[in-house]
């Protein structure tokens, strides 16, 4: 066996991959992110690179280009598949108590076989590796990435993502217990060309056997993974969520937490609306009669980036008063760029992408070597037909006005991805622009939390499915049941919080994009803590949409009852809207139902039977308290 670097000593590593590093013809440890865009490119740090690999049976297959650009890194894969996450690559090594897939189940054999393989091959590639820490300074883990060397644009990607420690700065005993190790061919010569990631919660360690290189599964949601399954064992929530600190033009300042399903508005939460050329806001436009609803507001908010995707609940940032504090657990972010498709969208983040003060990964964006990425010009997965997830990783530390400490929430939204809405083709996108949701039926969308319809960050969703307990699931390791309870727990601590829902993409006939959302977080911004005033909500016609709006002004400008509540538009009518509702309320019973398990707490099984009774709004009011810091008591005095 080769003698491990001497920059390895002072590891705690363990003996197995302490073999694997040793036994591998090269190991290069990086120490700074530069050290991996250095490498992204190979030895000789070509302008274009392929990352290719020979399989057993002799043949050479090219996983991605990568281009040395003038802004970064660009990165394109060459299979059309590649470039989103499969919502089905997680499965579960060990023998381990989990309600996820079981890789014997999927597959007939037992992981540890394939693990034995693996190592193997490793030991006999030319690798990079280096050291990070998950989460937020020390309340995660101590990890390390092990890549073959040839793809260094992933470890590049994980490391800006989740950090990078210098080696020659490790402290005395530093012990790695999550590791993530990567060997793409084995995709091919064993999964069918899917994407697969497997966890293996071996004792005193977390492995992540990433089996494609497409980061989202594992240098971002495996990491995420982890975080979930420590926060299981310890009692805390990684929220899936972005937050912004909303400020006022008159200085008022409102924290926003975002949460939902992948397209759900995360990122977009952080951005602001993009303006016609005379300045206006595009509202809405009508798919039946091509009408536009335009609006004038000469100042939008000043917006302090908090978090774009994993919001950390540690105990010992909170402080017990009602409130949720949370604080970023990224160290960059996997902004999506699909609705930016020309030069003007979003100045402000076109100025940060294309000169940026240190280089960016890119991914699915057209570029080739030597130019600028330009994060308008999306790779087409056919001709004519634009890539919908191109991607770009922005440190936070160069992200304009983040917010680098713990922040309390005031208002936690959720986003739904909806389809449009006619009474002669009705759907679930009866969504207003936007509803507040009592604290009860605010926890029961935790749990459904539909993926909504036309998903650009995952392949292969069709009509209405489910992210699953409070949209980080996926991600998850463990049981759906002790998620829920520790949303339940958090939900009941948390009483001084306001709950809202916001569609994109269409409220009823209208086509919206994602303008609800910067619309309702301006609203809400300028209203600050101010409680509605009776008869300003009323309960919407399907109680699992809580309350809608019966009026609303921005800037003194009205919005229409139309976009607040979609049953008054004449192109869906009631009859529309009840069978929209009707299709919302049997996607809820269909997904709640399953967790009904004797571990749930008491009160959360009553508010799930609450819901699979047909549930008014009333009983969901008297379920959970909370809702009284939202409206204005009725006097009755008068």
């Amino acid at each position: 066996m080769k003698v491990i670097p001497e920059q390895l000593a002072g590891v705690g590593l363990p003996d197995d991959l302490a073999d694997v590093l040793g036994r591998a013809p090269r190991l290069r440890i990086a120490g700074s992110v530069d050290d991996l865009v250095d490498w992204a490119t190979g030895d000789d740090r070509c302008d274009l690179f392929e990352v290719a690999y020979t399989l057993p049976d002799g043949r050479r297959l090219v996983e991605a280009t990568v281009a040395r650009v003038r802004n970064g890194i660009s990165v394109s894969y060459v299979e059309t598949y590649m470039r989103r996450r499969d919502p089905d690559c997680m499965v579960i090594g060990d023998n381990r108590v989990t309600d996820k897939p079981r890789f014997h189940d999927r597959f007939g054999y037992d992981f540890g076989s394939l693990r034995e393989e693996t190592m193997e091959w490793l030991a006999g590639q030319d690798l990079a590796a280096f050291f990070f820490k998950t989460g937020f300074r020390d309340l995660g883990a101590h990890a390390m990435a092990i890549v073959p060397a040839n793809a260094g644009f992933f470890a590049l990607g994980l490391a800006m993502l989740q950090g990078i420690l210098p080696y020659d700065s490790l402290i005395a005993g530093f012990k790695p217990t999550v590791f993530v190790l990567v060997a793409p061919p084995f995709r091919h010569t064993h999964f069918g060309g899917k994407q697969v990631v497997v966890h293996n919660r071996a004792p005193g360690r977390h492995e992540i056997f990433s089996y494609n290189l497409y980061p989202g599964p594992s240098a971002k949601k495996g990491i995420y993974g982890t975080l979930i399954r420590k926060g299981e064992k310890e009692g805390w929530v990684a929220a899936h969520a972005s937050a912004v600190q909303v400020v006022t033009p008159y200085d008022n300042i409102i924290t926003i937490m975002h949460e939902g399903a992948s397209g759900g508005g995360k990122s977009e939460m952080l951005e602001q609306p993009p303006r016609l050329p005379d300045g206006r806001l595009l509202k809405g436009t009508n798919i039946i009669t091509g009408e536009q609803r335009l609006l004038e507001i000469p100042r939008t908010c000043e917006l302090y980036p908090v978090c774009d995707d994993m919001a950390l609940c540690h105990p010992s940032i909170q402080k017990e008063d009602g409130r949720l504090r949370i604080v970023d657990a990224e160290e960059a972010w996997f902004v999506r760029v699909d609705h930016i498709h020309e030069y003007g969208t979003d100045r402000d983040l076109e100025r940060l992408t294309v000169k940026p003060p240190a280089p960016l990964l890119f991914l699915n964006i057209d570029a080739i070597p030597n130019s600028t990425a330009l994060i308008w010009e999306h790779i087409e997965d056919a001709p004519g037909v634009t890539c919908p997830n191109p991607r770009v990783i922005i440190p936070r530390a160069i992200y304009p006005n983040t917010v680098n400490r713990p922040v309390s929430v005031d208002i936690r939204s959720m986003g739904l991805r909806t389809p449009p809405c006619t009474k002669e083709r009705p759907s679930y996108g009866i969504v207003g622009l936007f509803h507040v949701l009592p604290p009860a039926l605010a926890w029961l969308w935790r749990l459904a939390v539909p993926r909504g319809e036309s998903n650009p960050s995952v392949v292969d969703t069709t009509g209405m499915s489910s992210e699953g307990v409070g949209s980080y699931w996926p991600f998850a390791t463990g049981t759906m049941v002790d998620q829920a309870n520790l949303l339940f727990e958090q939900f009941e601590k948390t009483s001084r919080i306001r709950y809202i829902l916001i569609p994109n993409q269409y409220i009823g006939a209208w086509k919206t994009g994602f303008m609800p959302q910067w619309l309702a977080r301006d609203y809400l911004a300028r209203r600050g803590n101010a409680r509605f005033r009776p008869g300003q909500l009323v309960p919407a016609r399907c109680s699992l949409l809580g309350f809608a709006l019966d009026s609303m002004r921005i800037e003194g400008v009205p919005i229409a009852k139309a976009f607040l509540q979609v049953d008054t538009q004449p192109e869906v009518g009631e009859e529309g809207y009840d069978a929209g509702a009707a299709i919302l309320r049997q996607f809820f019973v269909t997904h709640v139902r399953q967790f009904l398990n004797p571990s749930l707490t008491a009160k959360a099984r009553q508010i799930i039977e609450c819901c699979l009774d047909n549930g008014a709004l009333d009983d969901y009011l008297a379920l959970l308290p909370g809702m009284d810091r939202m409206v204005e008591p009725i006097d009755t005095t008068s």
